[in-house]
């Protein structure tokens, strides 16, 4: 049976779940990536090698292109054989945004830690990204590691501090250093400077 004429794939996953998707239309996205270049049929069918009258039949589903024909395609349109046959991600543009004036984000202030959460104004983010007064001196002073879920980005804005984690040596930062690691793995940052050291933390939260 033809692409075109399939209404829906199947794919099993390891769990047991399925996901329904829709097939690939070749043609239509052979001509979707000639388009994107700005190029004529005459043109791409040059770059690929191709007769122009081949290169209209794919495009118009009236051929099924050889391993061959679609490796010279894939070699003139300058991709990989696989992104012939990945469709392009439609677009989802949420327009959201959320701006945080300096010195108004939500505060939460800890033993170790003063927390001013950015962009507390946008539910089911992506990231969590907050500034940070780093308050504590010693790694003594946290109930054992910090860990959570996720992988987390850390940019050290004024002084010094000192990144205690489970599977490495502490690290010494200081100003417009930083750090991305895995947030599972046990982690502690101190003050190394006088005054409390500023971070900015970035979190992943999926």
């Amino acid at each position: 049976m033809s692409l075109e004429k399939l209404q829906s794939l199947t794919v099993a996953h390891g769990d047991g779940s399925e996901t329904r998707v829709e097939p690939l239309n070749l043609g239509r996205r052979v001509r979707e990536l000639r388009k994107e270049r700005d190029w004529t049929l005459e043109r791409a069918a040059k770059e690929a090698g191709l007769a122009r009258s081949t290169l209209s039949k794919i495009e118009n589903d009236q051929m099924s292109p050889t391993f061959e024909l679609m490796k010279k395609l894939a070699l003139g349109l300058g991709i990989d054989m696989p992104q012939l046959f990945t469709p392009p991600k439609k677009d989802q543009v949420s327009g959201r945004m959320d701006v945080t004036k300096a010195g108004e984000g939500k505060t939460l202030v800890t033993t170790t830690y003063e927390h001013e959460l950015l962009a507390s104004g946008l539910t089911k983010k992506a990231m969590l990204p907050y500034r940070a007064a780093v308050r504590a001196r010693s790694f003594e002073e946290f109930d054992g590691w910090v860990r959570h879920d996720g992988e987390e980005f850390l940019y050290v804005l004024t002084g010094s501090v000192r990144l205690f984690s489970e599977f490495y040596e502490p690290a010494e930062m200081s100003r417009g250093d930083s750090a991305y690691y895995d947030a599972s793995m046990g982690h502690n940052l101190i003050s190394t400077s006088a005054e409390d050291a500023t971070v900015l933390w970035v979190t992943s939260l999926n």
